[in-house]
């Protein structure tokens, strides 16, 4: 079935649907990496955007079970591809990539310049869109709004038993940050992003702050659980989302990027070295300001903004990449075993 996207004050182009026949609307983003669409698809941090995938090549290796995405749903509002592949080759595939988005009630429209739709976010930044299959609807901003509630968990839950306790408040965090922590061996309590931990009575050794989607100034319930940890010098890392929650609780503070950083290839150096990591990141928004008692800890090589920041005598850290690399690369990985490490001491 045919189908359209739509900019908002701008063009509009024609495209085949490949997933559900609804139409649906949001933020306009890229990605550049050349693999992962199931983990990225699943991805909350995603949540309310339309995401275009550079790769020219899309569903070639079918979808996985459930197991290795990274939440339990697709995230995306729609997908836009170059070149649908029906026909996946794949030892792990369970269904094609239009098979899962007809589930899921989510279209797929195959427009074949991509490039030219990346080049004009690019110049022009991140802009609304809407994808028109069956009918028209309105346009829709996902950043004047709080995301984090849709996509974090309703109740405490508990994986791992190691000796280790790590409390993870749920901004909207990928799987594998829970399975990356118990894989070295400590207890995960998962609890949701407006949870007192410290009114409810938890025990834990820190705490990691997950990624998750939108504008981080409407996350105020978690910033404030943030300060009172901070008080209480509790050993803390920030992920992603969780990097800027973190620097918001301290006095910091963030913007919106031109057009976000999304892929698996972004370069960020570590501070007071020529060390350079690639790392997978996925925000449309970073730390503009690093809060008073805060060192810059890593910095995009690409263009400038801080990656990360780190306490001068707490073991109270953030990173605005993924160490837990899912799909990858694996380069920041020991950002967890660094982490852990500090509260040992």
């Amino acid at each position: 079935m045919a189908g359209r996207l739509i900019f908002k004050g701008g063009p509009t182009f024609e495209g085949k649907n490949f997933g559900a026949t609804v139409s649906s609307a949001g933020e306009l983003v890229f990605s550049t990496g050349m693999m992962g669409y199931p983990e990225s698809l699943t991805d909350p941090s995603y949540k309310g955007q339309i995401l275009i995938l550079t790769y020219p090549l899309v569903g070639n290796y079918g979808v996985p079970e459930k197991y290795f995405w990274e939440s339990d749903t697709i995230m995306v509002s729609g997908l836009i591809v170059s070149n649908y592949i029906d026909t996946p080759s794949h030892y792990q595939s369970r269904k094609t990539l239009s098979e899962w988005f007809l589930e899921e009630g989510k279209p797929i429209l195959e427009i074949k310049d991509t490039r030219l739709l990346t080049q004009m976010i690019r110049d022009k930044g991140s802009v609304l869109a809407k994808i028109l299959i069956d009918k028209d609807i309105d346009f829709y901003d996902p950043n004047k709004e709080s995301l984090i509630e849709k996509v974090s968990v309703d109740k405490p839950n508990v994986m791992g038993k190691g000796k280790k306790k790590i409390l993870l408040i749920d901004c909207g965090a990928k799987r594998n940050i829970r399975k990356s922590l118990v894989g070295k061996g400590v207890t995960i309590t998962t609890i949701p992003w407006n949870l007192d931990p410290f009114k409810e009575g938890f025990n834990f050794d820190g705490i990691v702050i997950s990624n998750g989607p939108g504008d981080p100034k409407f996350a105020g319930k978690t910033v404030q659980i943030i300060k009172k940890a901070l008080s209480k010098k509790v050993p803390m890392l920030g992920v992603c989302l969780g990097h800027q929650l973190l620097a918001l609780a301290a006095g910091g503070d963030t913007k919106k990027l031109k057009y976000g950083h999304r892929s698996q290839n972004q370069p960020c150096i570590m501070e007071g070295s020529n060390r350079c990591f690639i790392t997978t990141q996925n925000h449309g928004f970073y730390v503009s300001h690093v809060p008073q008692g805060f060192s810059p800890w890593f910095t995009n090589a690409n263009d400038g903004t801080n990656e990360g920041i780190i306490h001068k005598s707490l073991p109270i850290m953030s990173v605005q990449f993924h160490p837990e690399a899912m799909p990858g690369p694996t380069d920041a990985g020991f950002i967890f075993d660094y982490f852990l490490d500090r509260i040992k001491k």
